[in-house]
C-alpha cells in the first residue's frame, strides 16, 4: 500500500496511469481518495500463462500422468499412461543361460500379474474357517511373513547360480526364500515355517520348486483363504525370453482343498529399478483403518 498527498490533477495522472497498467500488465489497482489523499494498492490478477490456486471447495486438478513409456518416479521406474508398470513393454532378447546351459532366472521383477482360473475348491472344514475370518486380522497386514505364494504389489529379486536360487522379497518383513538345486532333499520331519522347505528341479528349461514344511499361520489372501501344515506347493518357472517370467503354481491340501487349486501369474523384467529397503513396521501406520466385516 503506498500513500501520498497529491493535488487533483496529479491524482487523475496516476489513475490514468493505473488503468493503462490494468490493460498491460493485469495489475488489479484499488484507489481510495479523500483531502487530496490517495491511496493505491496494486496486487497482481491472474494471468492466461499462471496458474491460481483454486476457490475454497474446488477439487485440485488431477496430477498429470507420464506419458507412455516415460520414465516416472522412483528412480527410473518406467510406468504407462495411468500409472501401471505393466502398460510399458518389456526388454526383448533372448533367455539369458547359466554356465550349465540352464535358462537363469536372475532379475528383478515387477509384482506378478496373476492370470485367473477357477477359484478354489473348498471342503467344508475351509470354507466355515474363511466365513470366520476377519480381513482386520490377516496376518500380513501386521508385518508377519506373506507365506506361499502369495505376492506383495511391489518388485522382487532372483539371484540364481547353480546350486542355489534365492528370492528376494522388498515388501512386507524384507524376507527371503532359498530353493536348492544341488540335488538334496526335504528334510525327514522338516519343523513348520512360513515359507517351508523348497527344492528344485530341472524339467527341460522349467525350474520345478516343491515345498512342504509349511505352518498354518499365513493367510493365502487378505480373504483369508485358509491352509493346514500338510500344504504341498509346487511351482513351475519359466523363462521363454529376457523380458518375461512365467510362473504357474499348485496348491495341494486334502484338508482345504477338494482339488487341486492352479495359479498362473506372469512378470516383467526390471531393467532400470532396484529393490529398496521396506520396513513393514516402520512404515505400518494404518493397520487401526482396515475395513473388517
Amino acid at each position: 500500500m503506498t500513500e501520498a498527498r497529491l493535488h487533483d490533477s496529479e491524482i487523475a495522472e496516476i489513475l490514468k496511469t493505473a488503468e493503462a497498467a490494468v490493460k498491460k500488465r493485469f495489475i488489479s489497482v484499488s484507489v481510495a481518495a479523500s483531502a487530496g489523499v490517495i491511496a493505491i494498492a496494486l496486487t497482481l490478477a491472474p494471468t492466461p500463462a499462471i496458474a491460481q490456486s483454486a476457490a475454497p471447495g474446488t477439487p485440485a486438478p488431477p496430477k498429470p500422468q507420464p506419458a507412455r513409456g516415460q520414465v516416472g518416479p522412483g528412480g527410473g521406474m518406467l510406468i504407462g499412461p495411468n500409472g501401471d508398470r505393466e502398460a510399458v513393454p518389456p526388454p526383448s532378447g533372448p533367455t539369458p543361460r547359466l554356465s550349465n546351459g540352464k535358462p537363469d532366472l536372475t532379475g528383478v521383477w515387477f509384482a506378478p500379474k496373476t492370470i485367473r482360473g477357477e477359484p478354489p475348491s473348498m471342503t467344508p472344514w475351509a470354507e466355515q474357517v474363511l466365513k470366520s475370518r476377519n480381513p482386520k486380522d490377516d496376518p500380513e497386514a501386521h508385518c508377519l511373513p506373506a507365506g506361499v505364494p502369495r505376492m506383495t504389489p511391489y518388485p522382487y529379486k532372483f539371484i540364481q547360480v547353480p546350486t542355489v536360487l534365492a528370492m528376494l522379497f522388498e515388501a512386507n518383513i524384507h524376507s527371503y526364500r532359498q530353493v536348492f538345486t544341488d540335488g538334496r532333499g526335504h528334510p525327514e520331519d522338516p519343523d513348520p515355517t512360513w515359507y517351508g522347505d523348497s527344492i528344485g528341479s530341472w524339467d527341460g528349461d522349467t525350474l520345478v520348486v516343491d515345498t512342504i514344511g509349511f505352518n498354518d499361520k499365513f493367510w493365502f489372501d487378505f480373504a483369508g483363504h485358509p491352509h493346514t501344515e500338510d500344504l504341498h506347493i509346487t511351482e513351475r518357472y519359466q523363462r521363454p525370453d529376457l523380458g518375461h517370467l512365467q510362473i504357474q503354481i499348485t496348491i495341494v491340501d486334502p484338508k482345504a482343498y477338494t482339488k487341486p487349486w492352479i495359479i498362473n501369474r506372469v512378470s516383467n523384467l526390471a531393467t532400470n529399478w532396484e529393490i529398496h529397503e521396506y520396513i513393514c513396521n516402520e512404515f505400518n501406520v494404518d493397520t487401526e483403518h482396515i475395513v473388517g466385516r
